[in-house]
């Protein structure tokens, strides 16, 4: 009896071990999102966007080798900034892509991405499923993160006309020649913890 009930105690005990987690904030002035986006020509715009706010859940306490398990994060919209452009051009571009032919910031002053599952870590990078929300409109992405320390970085690819972002898209006008702008739009992530 005395035997069962050691095995049962040292279950417990390694089992609370190994399911700690750990909650961490993003710090929201030093975390940020680069965007691009380009065009047929060989043009690119590209800028930047701030969070609202945001934060991952592990498996762990911090280093590399741990699992996100989950996390939310929103992305400021009425925050989106052109980078590529100056004066004018900057504050035309920044309007249109506010506008409802793009991101309807007026409307929607927010997007949305919730973590929902990831794989186990490789050197602190982990494959992550996950649902994108913009416009309102929910689809789900996958992308990769990697973890280092109090520091985090990922890139995510999504297509805009899923979101129903369709501006001189291939897809849905035709003979748009030099004017296509791709579907495609690349994010780069860069994430610090509080």
């Amino acid at each position: 009896m005395n035997k069962l009930f050691y095995i049962s105690l040292l279950f417990l005990f390694s089992n609370s071990i190994f399911s700690q987690t750990l909650s961490q904030s993003i710090n929201i002035t030093k975390s940020n999102v680069k965007w691009y986006g380009d065009e047929i020509t060989g043009k690119q715009h590209y800028g930047s966007l701030k969070f609202k706010e945001g934060n991952i859940i592990l498996t762990g306490t911090g280093k590399i080798s741990d699992k996100i398990i989950s996390g939310n994060f929103i992305v400021d919209m009425t925050s989106l900034n052109v980078e590529d452009l100056t004066g004018r051009g900057k504050n035309s571009l920044e309007g249109h892509l506010k506008s409802d032919d793009f991101f309807s910031v007026n409307k929607f002053n927010f997007a949305y991405l919730k973590i929902l599952k990831s794989n186990d870590p490789v050197n602190g990078v982990q494959t992550i499923n996950g649902d994108l929300t913009i416009k309102g409109i929910s689809h789900p992405v996958t992308f990769t993160m990697e973890l280092n320390g109090k520091k985090a970085k990922s890139n995510l690819i999504f297509d805009r006309t899923k979101y129903d972002v369709k501006f001189r898209s291939g897809n849905f006008f035709q003979n748009l020649g030099d004017k296509l702008i791709y579907d495609d739009i690349k994010l780069e992530v860069n994430l610090e913890f509080e």
